[in-house]
């Protein structure tokens, strides 16, 4: 069973979820300065990860909003 969304606890996997997709956000910025050593296509690659990792991030963060919990 899930816990109700303005649980202390739900607040808590949000925000652990958000630091997570953070991190990882920032990671893939930094592929792409090492993809450009690689060629166009592997930065073009690295380039839509990272967006989807940030889209994600940003995602994350407006949920939290939403509950009121700042990022």
């Amino acid at each position: 069973m899930k816990p109700p969304m303005n649980s202390p606890a739900t607040h808590a996997d949000l925000i652990a979820t958000h630091k997570r997709a953070a991190a990882d956000a920032a990671h893939k910025l930094g592929l792409i300065q090492t993809a450009a050593k690689k060629g166009p296509k592997a930065i073009q690659a690295a380039v839509e990860t990272a967006a989807k990792a940030d889209k994600r991030r940003a995602t994350y963060a407006k949920k939290l909003s939403a509950l009121g919990v700042a990022v």
